[in-house]
This record gives structure tokens, sequence and C-alpha cells, in this order.
């Protein structure tokens, strides 16, 4: 059991580190339209866009793929706390 609860957290975190990837590379141009690009937007944009439809861009900045990370990270700690209270 302990060995699918590191399994999940890892995962998440890996996730998590995607997303940050994925949301540099919107800072350059054209880094999208790359064969890792497309990839990242395939994971990445079915988790960000609840954000998005709930948290409107202020202006030209959309601060909806923080909130989704931070919401990541909430759900990385809470794992961590669930599975390692039960050993």
């Amino acid at each position: 059991m302990e060995f699918i609860a590191m399994i999940i957290i890892n995962g998440l975190q890996i996730y998590s580190f995607a997303l940050i990837a994925y949301i540099i590379m919107s800072w350059f141009p054209g880094a999208r339209e790359s064969s890792i690009g497309q990839f990242l937007s395939s994971i990445c944009e079915p988790f960000l866009e609840p954000f998005r439809k709930i948290i409107p861009p202020l202006g030209m900045i959309d601060i909806s793929p923080i909130v989704a990370i931070l919401v990541l990270n909430l759900a990385v700690q809470g794992a961590q706390v669930l599975f390692f209270s039960m050993f």
C-alpha cells in the first residue's frame, strides 16, 4: 500500500512539473507548436480548462494556471497526510 501511495504522490508531483513547463512554454513564441508542446498541451489543458472557466484573465495575464498548481500542490500534501497517517 505504501508503494502505491508513493507512486500516486510522485505522479502528482511530476504532473505539477509538467504544468510549470507548459506555462513557461507559453512565454516563447512557437514553443507550444513543437512536439513536446503539443504533448504537454494534451495532458495539461484538460486540467487547466475548469480553472479558466472560473477565473477570468486579468488583462493579458491568466492567473488560472497559478491557482491550478496551488490546488495540485494541496492535493499532493493531502495525499501525503492521508497515506502516511495510515502507516
